[in-house]
């Protein structure tokens, strides 16, 4: 115990002040003995003069024997206060004049030295967990009690550096010595994203890799690491911008390409054929700005009614109302940008009151390029919900003559609704298919087209479409948009002095459903030139187009995209009408539309003229009502005497005189001979009266 404890004593110097918190060593704090010590001490001090008068004479004092019956602590305690007197009266240099009782003293303090070794072992023992909860408790301090230890032997220091000791990710890759005290999962995890990285990243720092087929398959049984996706999407076009440099040896642009066009399916959630289609419109960092953009939702915006109130007192009564908006750009005088409002931006009073309109910027467009002018007639051929129709009468200021048609009977009802709300006086709302729209009505001044379209500009509003399109759409929605941008022309009389506009528009980025268009209906109707929009930014439209060269003036047209503009992809296009006479291409007698006839989309009747167009005048189906006046004729025949006898010539008198040819002769003679007798018989032939 003896040599343990003195060994003890040797290595941990430091113990000594946890005898108590606060105290400073025994020895240190007794080396100065003055008035100041405490009264117990000095005491002790003074009676050890008579102890070691004893110790001269041989005897051994009451003291000692007492030391050595005690049990340790008291012995411990007896101890320190003799070896502190002791220690006391040497600095004193007072109390020791006999050099024989000097020499007593250090042989009984020898004797005593083996208890004193043990009861320092306990008395190690004993404080140090007392000491520490004293510690604990009036300082707050724990870290005292790991400093101590830390600086002990190298045994202890070792398991105090595993569990106390963090070692950096940097510092654990780069000592190969601490790799058994990192954490196995953490490496291994470590070690996975290093397989991870190998698959994607670069070959020696110079090639990346492509995915090979086993590699495919694997991805395609497992879930889409979405991560993954994009991080090589963004390597594959870095490789693209420079191909030449960073490409993979003995591998082919087609392969990033066909890799490229993969993952931006899986990444955006597009069909094949789409993606595809867009690829071959848009180059590769274009393209995937463009499918970024379709994920945010464009800015709202407002029209300011300019029937009702100006666009800077709108923005004042929005403005108190909380609602935090701006001008929505230099290009238009109404538009104002919302960017949020305390209360729904369609339910405010202003809003209920008509001084506004909801309507996407993109939509301002066609409106502008048409520029309807004040006493005109004009058509909207698709009008409904109504912002394109409530646009062009505010621009003519409630004058001359709007005509909103629609196809869709139900959306008619929405059509109205914001009409009267916006308080439009000058519109007319009707439902028709608008491929007959110039055998209903014609002669306008102008006609704006916002064609149905297959909506790849607003994939923001509608994400079904990025799914829902096929080959089989596009071409059914090209040949109906083919048929309405020709009865859309027919529909304008070239002759009005201040129109004879046509502007086509779609909210499609896809070519075959715009210049495509374009240049069809520029071969069809020559007496038709594109004119420009006037409309000052946007993106000249194709001139050529994967092997497809269209008509130079084509330029003319104007593209917008949702990355390039922040508005909804868009195109306009606008046609001026130089003659109603449309030159027959094949050789053969020029259509003429003269302000009586229609022509080009105009359907014929059973005489296989066109039905009257007249502006100002409405026009009548001659097949129809050669129907409807041989039934009527039919009916009053059957009611007796002459009362069907004067019905041709109110057929005739109905259509100016263009029915007289279009029905064949034997309905226009009358059917009954002239009566002769009573019952109104006819006489017989070959007889007379």
């Amino acid at each position: 115990m003896g040599g343990t404890g003195r060994r003890a004593r040797n290595k941990q110097p430091p113990p000594a002040p946890l005898r108590l918190p606060g105290d400073k060593p025994a020895g240190k704090k007794r080396t100065t003995a003055d008035a100041a010590a405490p009264a117990k001490k000095r005491k002790a001090t003074a009676t050890t003069a008579h102890p070691t008068a004893d110790t001269a004479s041989g005897k051994p004092t009451k003291r000692a024997k007492g030391a050595k019956g005690k049990p340790v602590p008291q012995v411990a305690e007896s101890d320190d206060d003799s070896e502190s007197d002791v220690v006391v009266s040497d600095d004193d240099g007072a109390m020791w004049d006999d050099e024989d009782a000097l020499e007593h003293r250090v042989a009984s303090d020898s004797d005593d030295d083996a208890s004193l070794d043990g009861a320092l072992d306990d008395d190690i023992s004993i404080h140090s967990e007392d000491d520490f909860d004293v510690i604990d408790k009036l300082t707050g301090e724990h870290q005292e009690r790991e400093e101590l230890f830390a600086s002990g032997d190298e045994d202890d220091s070792d398991d105090d550096g595993e569990e106390n000791v963090k070692v950096t990710k940097l510092e654990a890759m780069a000592d190969d010595d601490d790799d058994e005290d990192d954490d196995p999962h953490a490496l291994r995890a470590h070690s996975d994203d290093e397989e991870d990285a190998m698959e994607t990243n670069i070959i020696d720092d110079q090639f990346f890799v492509l995915p090979t087929d086993e590699d495919r398959e694997r991805e395609a049984l497992a879930p889409p690491d979405l991560a993954l996706v994009n991080h090589r999407i963004q390597e594959i076009l870095k490789v693209l911008a420079n191909f030449a440099t960073l490409k993979q040896p003995g591998r082919g642009r087609n392969e990033y390409l066909t890799q490229l066009a993969s993952d931006l399916c899986l990444y955006y959630g597009y069909s094949e054929y789409l993606m595809d289609q867009f690829m071959q419109l848009f180059p590769v960092q274009e393209l995937v700005a463009f499918l970024d953009a379709n994920e945010t939702p464009r800015p709202v915006t407002i029209r300011t009614n300019t029937l009702k109130t100006t666009r800077r007192d709108l923005a004042q009564a929005l403005v108190t109302r909380g609602v935090n908006l701006e001008p929505i750009g230099k290009w238009s005088k109404v538009g104002l940008q919302v960017f949020d409002s305390p209360v729904p931006i369609g339910a405010t009073p202003e809003y209920l009151a008509g001084h506004y309109m909801l309507q996407a910027a993109s939509s301002f467009l066609p409106v502008m390029a048409l520029a309807p002018q004040e006493g005109e007639r004009c058509l909207d051929m698709s009008a409904a919900p109504g912002g394109k129709t409530t646009y062009m009468a505010a621009l003519m200021k409630n004058t001359g003559m709007v005509f909103a048609n629609d196809a869709n009977k139900d959306r008619t009802k929405a059509l109205a609704a914001n009409i009267a709300r916006l308080g439009v006086r000058n519109a007319v709302v009707c439902n028709y298919d608008g491929r007959k729209f110039p055998s209903v009505l014609g002669g306008f001044d102008r006609v704006l087209l916002d064609s149905p379209c297959s909506g790849t500009g607003v994939i923001a509003k509608d994400p079904t479409v990025k799914t829902n399109k096929s080959h089989e759409d596009f071409r059914m929605l090209t040949h109906l948009q083919k048929e309405l941008v020709l009865a859309a022309i027919d529909s304008v009389d070239a002759a009005s002095p201040t129109g004879g506009y046509i502007v086509y528009s779609t909210c499609s980025v896809m070519v075959c459903e715009n210049e495509e268009i374009i240049d069809y209906a520029l071969k069809k109707r020559p007496n038709v030139k594109l004119v420009d929009t006037e409309i000052p930014f946007g993106v000249e439209g194709f001139k050529t187009f994967r092997g497809k060269t269209f008509h130079p003036s084509v330029q003319l047209t104007r593209r917008y995209y949702p990355h390039a503009h922040n508005m909804d992809g868009f195109f306009v296009a606008k046609f001026k009408k130089l003659s109603n006479k449309i030159p027959n291409l094949a050789g053969g007698k020029d259509a003429e539309q003269d302000g009586k006839k229609a022509v080009g989309g105009a359907k014929k009747g059973k005489g296989g003229k066109a039905a009257a167009a007249t502006k100002g005048d409405d026009q009548f189906d001659d097949e129809e009502d050669a129907k409807i006046i041989a039934e009527a004729t039919k009916s009053k025949g059957k009611a007796g005497g002459n009362k069907g006898k004067g019905a041709p010539k109110a057929a005739a008198a109905g259509t100016d005189g263009a029915e007289a040819s279009a029905e064949p002769k034997q309905q226009q003679r009358p059917k009954f001979r002239k009566p002769a007798g009573k019952g109104g018989k006819p006489r017989p032939k070959g007889k007379s009266n």
